[in-house]
């Protein structure tokens, strides 16, 4: 008898498992006829037979087409946001459940709901069916709403082209993905407002990774850095260079591809302006015709309903003058927006666009352009820039890859820190020394080589005396000592000025400053002027400072031994 029921009870789970495999299979049948409508999203309404429709109402289908041709424009979800916000409209949404089920309401704009929309392919006329599936592994126990996953409308079990009325194109939908795509971090990333005109376009010509945008200086300073490879394997970095330069050329380059179209550019811009103004237009004119609608709808209540009925008569009468205050409100806006805003440009402002047109780089710089504005113009222009620097030398080879599949191939010179990255090191070297032989003095020597074209590193504009003296101080050649520091007897025994003995140990003079700060070597200040010192070190006080100075710190050790930054007792003779 037990082994009858237990036999019973497999054969009707076995039962269940086809019946439900047989459902689906008819419910997979039936979606790929295209015949399966679930709830209508934001700007369809569902018809008595199941199919979507496109919503009746004139105002509701206004704000969908505004929002799909806005984010074109904007070219960001969170610049769609930002624009709606700005002007005031609100979404018009049907709830599926609730007393107001089916009814339409209007509720503030949010970055999910504008985000389904983009991504829905229903809007271009798609049948999607199978884009939620679920995932067993993701599955919690006794929570049946748990494990379901998004596919994208290419995964989905079923995809139908042409089946339900749309909104856009089906190529503007798939132009739109590729946008949000871009957008995302993964890949180039959307528009910023940081100052940097390149974030997200730059790729490391050594290793295919996309270079990082790091401020420095408070801000004040740029610089691109191919760094995700210390990021992600602690490995050295690849290659960085100067974001001013980088980005004062790639300005000059979209400059002079934009000024042989600015005809082109003063008339799409009018158009744009004039386009956006009706759309908004438009907008508002329907908001005052459905408060008119509204007011008129509240009278002819209270008109119907009973004298003697006081009960109803209130409150029907607080309706209706509510949709009238709502009504002269929305009217009101509506005549301050038109004179803020008219609907047709006036010849002034098409005769300032038109200059702003012809004078491009001054639109470029000026104040009302946004670092996210230049960024957007460069992003139409350009799909990737590709940066190799060559060796730790100056010289740096950028292809840009244009919109289209042009590519350029350029030279671009970059600011150094040393004399020795600079391609003309050896001739700027032997310049210096023709100059001091033939009795030029430091600043004459600055005021030849400026004459000549010779740049200095760090980003520095012209040579100076100053920079004269610590290039030849550098380089031993700092010529003769001055008297004061020649006098017999100023140095002690095992005593070394600061600039010989960082000669001497091959490392900056900043570098060994720092240490005579810190107590990590003796020092006295010398009785001349200029505020010199003398720095003991002998014999055993070198290895152990040349020990110093081959030090490197990592992760496990941040500081040199004491042993090394202890300076040994100081002999007098």
């Amino acid at each position: 008898m037990l082994y009858l029921t237990c036999y019973k009870g497999t054969l009707s789970e076995a039962e269940l498992h086809i019946l439900r495999s047989r459902m689906y299979q008819g419910l997979l049948n039936k979606a790929k006829r295209g015949e399966v409508f679930n709830h209508p999203p934001l700007g369809y309404i569902k018809l008595p037979t199941g199919e979507f429709a496109l919503d009746p109402d004139e105002q509701v289908q206004g704000v969908v087409r505004l929002l799909f041709a806005e984010f074109e424009r904007q070219g960001t979800l969170h610049g769609l946001l930002r624009y709606l916000v700005q002007h005031g409209i609100r979404l018009p949404i049907r709830p599926h459940f609730g007393p107001n089920r089916g009814q339409l309401e209007w509720r503030r704009p949010n970055r999910v709901t504008l985000q389904n929309l983009l991504r829905r392919p229903l809007y271009a006329g798609y049948y999607q069916w199978g884009h939620r599936a679920v995932d067993p592994r993701r599955k919690i126990a006794g929570r049946p709403a748990t494990g379901r996953t998004v596919r994208k409308p290419e995964e989905c079990l079923v995809l139908l082209k042409d089946r339900c009325p749309a909104y856009i194109t089906v190529a503007q939908y798939w132009a739109n993905q590729q946008r949000l795509d871009a957008n995302s971090a993964a890949v180039f990333g959307a528009t910023r407002n940081g100052p940097s005109l390149l974030g997200g376009l730059l790729v490391c010509g050594r290793c295919g990774r996309r270079l990082m945008v790091a401020y420095t200086n408070a801000g004040t300073g740029l610089r691109y850095s191919c760094a995700r490879g210390v990021v992600d394997y602690a490995e050295p970095v690849c290659q960085s260079l100067s974001g001013q330069c980088l980005d004062t050329f790639i300005r000059q380059q979209i400059l002079a591809a934009l000024q042989p179209a600015a005809v082109e550019l003063h008339l799409a811009a009018a158009a744009n302006v004039e386009q956006e103004r009706q759309r908004l237009h438009q907008q508002r004119r329907q908001e005052c015709e459905r408060a008119r609608y509204e007011t008129e709808r509240a009278a002819r209540q209270y008109q119907a309903v009973e004298p003697e009925n006081r009960l109803v008569a209130r409150e029907l009468e607080r309706r209706w003058e509510a949709a009238i205050q709502k009504q002269q409100q929305v009217q009101e806006d509506y005549e301050r927006f038109c004179r803020s805003q008219p609907a047709t440009l006036s010849a002034a402002e098409r005769e300032q666009i038109r200059a702003l047109a012809n004078d491009i780089p001054a639109l470029w710089d000026g104040e009302s352009t946004s670092p996210a504005d230049r960024q957007q113009i460069v992003r139409f222009l350009l799909e990737k820039i590709v940066i190799s620097v060559q060796g730790a030398s100056q010289q740096v080879s950028v292809t840009l890859h244009w919109v289209g599949g042009m590519q350029t191939s350029h030279q671009l010179v970059r600011p150094v820190q040393t004399y020795q990255q600079m391609a003309d090191y050896a001739k700027l070297r032997a310049r210096i020394g023709e100059l001091r032989q033939q009795g030029r003095s430091m600043a004459q020597v600055a005021a030849c080589l400026n004459q000549e074209g010779f740049q200095p590193p760090k980003r520095a504009r012209q040579f100076t005396s100053e920079m004269v003296g610590i290039f030849l101080a550098k380089d031993g050649r700092s010529g003769p000592r001055p008297r004061g520091l020649s006098a017999k007897g100023l140095l002690r025994r095992s005593e070394w000025l600061l600039t010989d003995l960082a000669r001497e140990l091959n490392m900056p003079a900043a570098t060994l400053h720092r240490w005579r700060k810190v107590h990590w070597i003796h020092a006295r200040k010398l009785p001349v002027r200029g505020g010199h010192w003398a720095l003991w070190a002998n014999k055993e006080e070198l290895i152990r400072l040349r020990r110093l100075r081959q030090f490197r710190r990592s992760w496990e050790v941040k500081s040199p031994p004491i042993a090394l930054t202890t300076p040994k007792a100081r002999v007098h003779k």
